[in-house]
């Protein structure tokens, strides 16, 4: 198989088209980083030098394929329709990458019970999110799942707290680097309030081997979490600050003169809840996720590297 993958030097796609590889299938990797290109095609992409507002790009490489993942950008519609169109009548997988910030609860740093169900998109759905951002993100995943109605094998797969070793090009978890990046620019490690808050994890392999999945057997408008795990801030950063040699976490303070965090990203991001379940992922697909531990992870992660990248 022929796969279109966008975002192939980015952590997600990256690791994508490294697995897409391993099992045999021929990759063209898009890429807006023409240094990357290279790095690509060593590993075995066929690199694609350019973006997601290239649309004719976009739908050349998509048609020329037989199956397209849209690893680029979870909240880039522009990228979706082109794609979708491209591909409308086909009956072609088409993977689109979603993230569970999607039902993100609190801002605070306060735990939360809350768990969010995969039927939650499902047609005849009217749940929405509280926050403008993620209401976007949710109206284009519903846009994706939709394109079954054009013949399009759509899949979406919604992420939660990815951790692991990137592969392809050097790339790192946005969460997780965001801590280390705060750690070391104040020598203490932080978290939000009081860490409470509860994130579903996953690490990259698995979540590689989820995408492969997707492609061979997702049925059109199939949404997926996708999660195997889940952790408190306070534990990880309990953990981050054990690996780096620096005093347990504190309370995260806006106002601290070596803090790094955008305000709004610290609270809807670092301080919220996103608690999901990946049922139809192991149901349906017959996924088996390998690993269950981000603060195993942590223990003998190289966190110095994300802060070199």
């Amino acid at each position: 198989m022929h796969v279109f993958v966008t975002g192939a030097s980015g952590y997600i796609g990256g690791a994508v088209a490294t697995r897409l590889l391993e099992a045999g299938h021929i990759v063209t990797g898009l890429t807006r980083d023409a240094t990357a290109a290279g790095t690509l095609a060593r590993l075995g992409v066929q690199p694609v030098v350019g973006g997601l507002d290239d649309a004719d790009l976009l739908a050349e490489h998509a048609r020329r394929a037989d199956a397209v993942v849209n690893a680029a950008d979870s909240d880039h519609r522009g990228a979706a329709e082109t794609l979708i169109t491209a591909l409308a009548g086909s009956g072609k997988p088409l993977v689109h990458t979603s993230g569970s910030s999607i039902v993100g609860v609190g801002t605070s740093g306060e735990a939360d019970e809350t768990i969010f169900q995969e039927d939650l998109l499902d047609p005849g759905s009217t749940w929405q999110p509280g926050h403008p951002v993620r209401r976007a993100r949710v109206a284009l995943d519903r846009l994706v799942l939709a394109a079954a109605e054009q013949e399009v094998r759509a899949t979406v797969l919604c992420h939660s707290l990815i951790y692991g070793d990137a592969r392809g090009l050097p790339r790192d978890s946005v969460l997780i680097a965001a801590l280390v990046r705060q750690a070391r620019a104040s020598g203490v490690v932080q978290h939000v309030g009081a860490g409470r808050n509860i994130w579903s994890t996953v690490h990259l392999d698995d979540v590689a081997d989820l995408y492969l999945l997707a492609l061979e057997k997702a049925a059109p408008g199939t949404f997926c979490f996708v999660e195997n795990g889940e952790e408190s801030f306070a534990a990880i950063t309990e953990a981050i600050a054990h690996r780096l040699g620096l005093p347990g976490p504190r309370p995260w303070d806006p106002d601290s003169a070596g803090n790094v965090w955008h305000p709004q990203f610290a609270m809807h991001a670092l301080g919220s809840n996103s608690r999901v379940r990946a049922v139809r992922a192991r149901d349906q697909l017959g996924w088996r996720p390998r690993h269950h531990s981000i603060t195993g992870w942590i223990a003998g992660a190289d966190l110095d590297g994300a802060t070199r990248r």
